[in-house]
């Protein structure tokens, strides 16, 4: 089968990283796919070596929702499936099925965002809808009037499996001043007002100043520079460790003991799925899909938003009881690798283009 998936922009994302493991997932299966980019560079290019690739923008013209000859280039192309992923992406889906009618084009849903109205159209004009959790395939149903005959749910892939030879990071520890008995707290992702890293610093805030903890943090973005100064101004510098962009945050996951969220906006978390494969246990506010990811009393909990006494009720017992850290973490670990196999989702995806194709 002929595929294209289409991705604005390689950005460090959750959607970003999820086009590149499914278009390698497919090739590995012997299909023929091309992922199709709108604007060059963006942190996670230099990853995507092995996969096919062709950029739209003859420079980077910053925007992103720029795709010149689109159209022609999927003409040279003459794909049978055209995966529609991310926002812009998305937006072109009604456009793309009327142009190749015998295609099947599959718009997804993995954001809480509010949608455009081109978003919108392609929800009704494709030829199947996937959303990644549950929740948000009620949404589609509910909120945006999608048949349930032209909904899926095909939940997220694990990006970074554990290596069996790996063990506990206790270098990166070191280095971040964590001694034997420090409890690592770890949230991975952009620096966004939504994913709302400030309130962890403010429930980082009211812990016991008599516990040994240390709150990490993976990732870039335009709301760091706010994170950083909240931090200073709660005197938690001491305790608090910004990493940047992390490429591959594997190491993280295995220097870490347990996985926080504090996010607005999510339709299913990368981070905690990726954080229970590596044995981690989490505690997350309940925004759209997070009850998806863990197996709530079992590996994780999820806390009512914006509840901080429930967050910190949560977590404390956690930080406090290694025992209890090692069992919910090897009940995390068994869930992530069942639910969110890598090769099962792909095949999932195929099944569904076959099905699709008019």
């Amino acid at each position: 089968m002929t595929i294209c998936i289409l991705q604005d922009y390689l950005r460090n994302g959750g959607t970003e990283r999820q086009s590149i493991l499914l278009a390698r997932r497919f090739i590995a299966e012997g299909h023929n796919v091309t992922l199709v980019r709108f604007r060059p560079g963006g942190a996670l290019a230099a990853t995507i070596n092995n996969v096919p690739s062709i950029v739209l923008q003859p420079f980077d013209c910053i925007y992103s929702g720029f795709a010149p000859g689109l159209v022609s280039r999927l003409r040279e192309l003459d794909p049978e499936a055209i995966l529609c992923m991310g926002r812009e992406a998305n937006r072109r889906g009604a456009l793309l099925q009327s142009t190749f009618p015998r295609a099947a084009v599959v718009a997804t849903l993995r954001t809480g965002k509010v949608l455009s109205a081109g978003f919108q159209r392609s929800l009704h004009a494709v030829s199947h809808v996937v959303a990644n959790s549950e929740a948000s395939a009620g949404l589609l149903r509910i909120e945006h009037g999608v048949s349930a005959r032209r909904v899926s749910v095909i939940k997220n892939a694990l990006v970074f499996p554990p290596s069996a030879a790996a063990g506990r990071n206790e270098a990166l520890r070191q280095q971040q001043g964590a001694g034997a008995d420090t409890v690592v707290l770890l949230c991975v992702g952009m620096f966004r007002p939504e994913k709302n890293q400030r309130a962890l610093l403010e429930i980082a805030a009211q812990l016991p100043t008599g516990r040994d903890w240390q709150l990490w943090f993976g990732g870039t973005g335009p709301a760091e520079a706010n994170c950083r100064e909240l931090c200073r101004q709660l005197g938690l510098d001491g305790r608090v460790r910004f990493l940047g962009f992390q490429a591959d945050p594997a190491p993280l996951y295995r220097a870490a003991d347990i996985a926080v969220l504090g996010s607005r906006s999510e339709s299913l978390s990368n981070f905690l799925i990726e954080a229970q494969a590596h044995g981690l246990p989490a505690v997350a506010y309940a925004a759209t899909g997070v009850d998806e990811c863990l197996a709530d009393g079992e590996s994780g909990r999820v806390v009512a938003m914006d509840d901080v006494d429930g967050f910190l009720t949560a977590l404390q017992p956690l930080i406090s009881d290694a025992d209890m850290r090692a069992r919910w973490g090897e009940c995390a670990r068994d869930f992530a690798r069942s639910a969110f196999d890598p090769a099962a989702r792909a095949r999932d995806y195929l099944e569904l283009f076959a099905k699709a194709k008019n």
